[in-house]
């Protein structure tokens, strides 16, 4: 896959190197797990911290499908 170069607000969670989408995914995924993000309640959603807020528009709980949209608008 080809390598995408994340924005700066991305960056604070996944690291300014380039990398395939794939990766940048899983990388929040883990950032995700390793701060327990993930709504008790609703496994579905995830709830932001202030470096994903900026990645998530500003919105403080986001379900894991709109989150994979989201990431994408930030990827050049």
């Amino acid at each position: 896959m080809k390598a995408m170069t994340p924005s700066s607000d991305l960056a604070a969670v996944v690291g300014a190197t380039p990398l395939p989408r794939t990766e940048v995914t899983k990388k929040v995924w883990d950032y995700i797990k390793k701060l327990n993000l993930q709504d008790a309640a609703n496994r579905r959603m995830i709830n932001a911290d202030d470096k994903l807020k900026a990645v998530f528009g500003g919105k403080a709980q986001v379900s894991m499908f709109e989150m994979t949209k989201l990431i994408s608008d930030h990827l050049k």
